[in-house]
């Protein structure tokens, strides 16, 4: 059977299943931006941030945008009813304090216990681009991270350990991956779920590592 890979949006929409009602949530630059157009209506959920807008919806319609309305990315967003505009230091008051349920961020690597590097390579012509990651790393009750699993030279970036700067030490509990999605944490990796048609024995073999099997799931 032939592997089906989930897309970008896929990912995204498969990460706002988990958001629950009424969390306080931090959407990263790039690929995470992009749940917020897939979370339900129906739900009360609050999209914070960090250049100070607390109550941001999904990404405006074409010829809808706000040049003066835009996310920490520079993204042009919504504001929903209700919500609110505040203080750059106020918005950090908010992340550092343990006010945010959930962060969602983009990795360069994530360890099986849980570590996250995400704002740089070490390369000499890496561009350090931390922003506020560690911030949310340390101050979320939740880490989320969205990402492709695989380099585009095939290493796996889910690894046993990091060997990128580090931007959290086991902050990150959940892998949401085109291969599927993973539990990391002091207990190693768990498969949660595979994308249609990939075994176990194929992600261990992608990765390198010996990834617990999802429930209900031959070892």
């Amino acid at each position: 059977m032939a592997v089906i890979l989930l897309t970008r949006d896929q990912i995204a929409r498969r990460v706002a299943r988990d958001i629950p009602e009424g969390a306080y949530v931090n959407l990263g630059i790039g690929l995470p931006t992009t749940v917020a157009n897939y979370l339900p209506a129906d739900k009360e959920i609050f999209l914070q941030s960090e250049n100070g807008l607390l109550g941001m919806g999904p990404a405006p319609a074409p010829g809808d945008e706000d040049p003066e309305l835009i996310n920490a990315g520079k993204q042009p967003v919504t504001l929903l009813r209700g919500g609110c505009y505040f203080h750059h230091a106020d918005s950090f008051a908010m992340m550092r304090g343990g006010h945010l349920d959930i962060c969602v961020l983009g990795a360069f690597q994530v360890s099986t216990a849980g570590d996250l590097a995400n704002w740089s390579t070490g390369a000499p012509d890496a561009i350090p681009a931390v922003g506020g990651a560690m911030d949310l790393a340390i101050g979320a009750k939740q880490v989320f991270v969205t990402m492709e699993l695989l380099t585009r030279d095939g290493r796996s970036k889910l690894v046993d350990v990091c060997t990128y700067p580090l931007t959290g030490i086991g902050c990150v509990s959940r892998l949401y991956t085109d291969h599927g999605v993973i539990d990391v944490g002091v207990a190693g990796a768990r498969a949660i779920e595979l994308a249609d048609g990939l075994s176990i024995d194929d992600l261990r073999r992608l990765t390198g590592l010996a990834i617990a099997a999802p429930s209900g799931v031959s070892a």
